[in-house]
């Protein structure tokens, strides 16, 4: 089924997501099957599988989405990014995803290939993830899901650049959109009142990253441009010799950010769970008892 049908078709409960990266062994497939079964008893709306740098994993991001589509039951979206390839591969990956029953492409630009530091265009490619929203509505039946950045794009001058950049997305085939990680609620919902204000109606999914290791998330928001609250930091750093009181800690804080953020009406929340299980699942179990979107006061709406 379409994402776009079903954040349509959700009566006003949240979608839940959740996004895993393809491995590179075989062994660490065998594992992540195991967790993507642990986490079908928790029925999610849709799985996201990620594209490798220069498309290293197409292969695999294929054959993925496809098992958790036929195999699992799980509604399964495949990243695309334009990476390393010219507009005719993009093409008969788009094609190949058609024949394997694939519904929905996340549509990227994709970040410069390991050891590069600069975006360039792979020759006879595309330079933009509009162009790839473009070719992809024009010419497929997918349902095209866009990114979007709360903190801005690390490359963008500013907000607004940055927005009106999302809005031709939006008007190239985006029908809904997931933003990049983000510890700050307030972020996102001053994004989603800006985004609004031009003119932006699809839905936009916040993504939410549990935090269960520092060294980590200090990596992983370092390449991303994302930023820690400082009282957060502090608490993680205090507790970083201790992987247990972190973990804890990192559950809680992301268990109150989406109980914040699906009560102020946001539309679901994608989770970036890293291959692994054990937070989400304690996460969105939390989040099923509490039902904090039953209580909301809609506000803003996302």
């Amino acid at each position: 089924m379409r994402i776009d049908e079903i954040i349509a078709t959700s009566g006003g409960e949240p979608v839940f997501s959740f996004e895993f990266f393809p491995p590179k062994t075989d062994e660490g497939e065998r594992n992540l099957r195991e967790t993507l079964e642990d986490l079908r008893a928790f029925d999610p709306d849709f799985v996201s599988v990620t594209y490798g740098a220069g498309g290293s994993t197409r292969n695999r991001t294929v054959e993925l989405t496809h098992w958790i589509k036929r195999d699992l039951g799980i509604e399964a979206m495949a990243h695309l990014s334009c990476v390393g390839s010219t507009r005719e591969d993009l093409q008969e990956i788009l094609a190949g995803m058609e024949r394997a029953g694939i519904e929905n492409v996340l549509a990227l630009r994709g970040d410069p290939p390991r050891g590069e530091t600069e975006w360039r265009p792979h020759p006879g490619g595309l330079s933009y993830s509009t162009e790839l929203a473009s070719l992809i509505g024009e010419n497929y039946p997918f349902s095209v899901g866009a990114a979007c950045f709360p903190e801005v794009h690390p490359q963008a001058p500013n907000l607004a650049s940055d927005l009106h950049f999302l809005k031709q997305k939006v008007d190239a085939g985006a029908s809904f959109l997931i933003t990049q990680l983000f510890f700050d609620n307030e972020l996102y919902f001053r994004f989603v009142e800006e985004a609004r204000a031009i003119g932006i109606d699809v839905p936009i999914i916040p993504g939410v990253m549990p935090i269960t290791d520092v060294g980590q998330i200090k990596t992983i928001t370092g390449m991303c441009g994302a930023t820690i609250p400082d009282r957060l930091m502090a608490a993680l750093d205090w507790r970083s010799t201790d992987p247990e009181a972190v973990l804890q800690l990192g559950v809680a804080y992301a268990t109150l950010q989406c109980a914040e953020l699906l009560a102020r009406g946001a539309p679901g929340i994608h989770f970036y769970t890293l291959n692994r299980s054990p937070a989400t699942r304690a996460i969105l179990s939390a989040l099923r008892l509490l039902q904090p979107w039953v209580r909301r006061e809609v506000v803003r709406t996302a």
